[in-house]
């Protein structure tokens, strides 16, 4: 085994990179937030607008951590940039709360997925045992596929990455069939009242968080090769593909469906693969649930270990978060630590449920400030600006748009649903005392 150092060594290229993009984006919601959206709506006109005008406000968002992602490669980079251009403390309380939710999110996420792809298997494995176990499993398969290197992770993910982008456009090949609308799996729709804009407003936030994600990659810094040139390219790569597959998925779900009954449904996609592809659909829509679900665990064990890295590097978590495998490029105790907590955070999954719902406004925050340090950075740099890579158009303007937007976002939530703000607020309150107590045990 090679020896543990600090170091590490640049093996994702810019193809890797939209690959990692299209799974920390596309994971479940696209394949049921649209008839959230469609309720929310009340009429295809908004529907569509909403899809298009979140598009647009994620591919701003895109400039503005192209620019960042460009100027700075450090690993864990979402914790670090805003550690470096605000305060260490200030980023411990954000992403203390961002990697307990997505741990955890693994374990719920692959639950999930093994409620969809468990009744293609054996009856032995259709009960809440065989569930739990087909979990288990996943995880543990992915754990050992990421300690063999970060390159056999990202060349998985490439698999995981395109065989899900086959199966959303074999559901987008729908625009192109003549489709009789079915009965779909019917829940109430509320009746439309309200402003226009009130509507808009709702759908867009359902929107946003379902183009969200691609942040994340910022955390790949030290791990892209040439990071000045193919930061950029990884996230416009990704990002194309995505607003160009949600887009034609969305209008595939219309076209199937009808606007009437793609508000009634309950699970979109299930119905509208039963529409294009008869008794096969509901296997179709199971696997390509569980392919998203596969995507989604992979990217964020390639992700979370460079933040405990980073962590680690700011003296809050000991020294061996911060060890890599020299050959593998692996931090193997990190790799673990996220492993045995996602398996364990299995027995508590109600209860990590309920804070993925709490922290949404903080999120947004979270967001916001990663994309606000561009404007420290870019002041520090001056007028004569060394930086000779990606710079987003618009300056300060657009960025500027982008982080009113995101805190309008957030104190949307806030206002909607004040109960799980402040539950929220209080985990993210609740890092202050943390960050001065890992700090203590992380300098001894």
């Amino acid at each position: 085994m090679a020896e543990p150092s600090s170091t590490i060594r640049p093996q994702i290229g810019p193809f890797d990179l939209g690959m990692i993009v299209v799974s920390l984006v596309i994971g479940i919601g696209i394949f049921r937030t649209p008839a959230i959206v469609a309720r929310q709506a009340g009429s295809p006109e908004i529907f569509f607008s909403a899809w298009v005008a979140g598009g647009l406000v994620s591919l701003i968002g895109a400039f503005v951590f192209a620019e960042i992602g460009s100027r700075h490669h450090f690993p864990g980079g979402f914790y670090k940039l805003i550690s470096t251009a605000f305060h260490p403390l200030y980023s411990f309380m954000i992403n203390w709360v961002i990697v307990l939710t997505y741990g955890a999110g693994m374990a719920g996420v692959a639950l999930i997925g093994a409620e969809y792809i468990n009744p293609l298997l054996p009856t032995a494995w259709h009960g809440a045992t065989g569930i739990r176990s087909t979990a288990i499993a996943t995880l543990v398969f992915f754990y050992v596929v990421n300690m063999l290197g970060i390159r056999s992770g990202a060349r998985t993910q490439n698999l995981l990455s395109g065989l899900k982008i086959g199966m959303m456009l074999m559901l987008c090949a729908g625009v192109f069939m003549d489709v009789p609308h079915i009965a779909t799996s019917a829940v109430p729709v509320p009746d439309a009242s309200g402003s226009w804009f009130t509507a808009f407003g709702a759908s867009l936030i359902a929107v946003f968080y379902t183009y969200g994600g691609y942040q994340q990659t910022l955390n790949f810094g030290a791990d892209i090769k040439d990071p000045v040139r193919n930061t950029p390219r990884g996230i416009f790569i990704g990002i194309a593909l995505i607003l160009g597959l949600y887009l034609t998925l969305n209008y595939t779900y219309y076209h199937a469906l009808g606007f009437e009954g793609l508000q009634a449904s309950n699970l979109i996609a299930a119905d509208t693969a039963r529409a294009l592809f008869g008794p096969w659909g509901q296997v179709f829509f199971s696997v390509a649930i569980f392919l998203s679900v596969l995507g989604f665990i992979n990217a964020n064990m390639l992700s979370l270990p460079r933040v405990y890295y980073a962590l680690a590097d700011d003296n809050i978590l000991p020294p061996a978060f911060k060890r890599v495998n020299s050959r593998t490029q692996v931090q193997e105790f990190a790799l673990t630590f996220l492993i045995v907590t996602t398996l364990a955070s299995l027995w508590l999954l109600d209860t990590f449920e309920q804070i993925v719902n709490y922290v949404m406004s903080v999120d947004s925050i979270a967001l916001a400030s990663a994309a606000a340090t561009l404007f420290v950075f870019r002041k520090k740099a001056g007028p004569d600006d060394p930086h000779q890579g990606f710079k987003v158009m618009g300056y300060p303007w657009l960025p500027a748009f982008f982080v009113l937007f995101l805190l309008v976002i957030a104190a949307n939530v806030i206002i909607t649903d004040p109960s799980s703000a402040l539950i929220g607020w209080s985990l993210f309150l609740g890092g202050a005392p943390l960050y001065w107590v890992l700090q203590k045990v992380g300098k001894q």
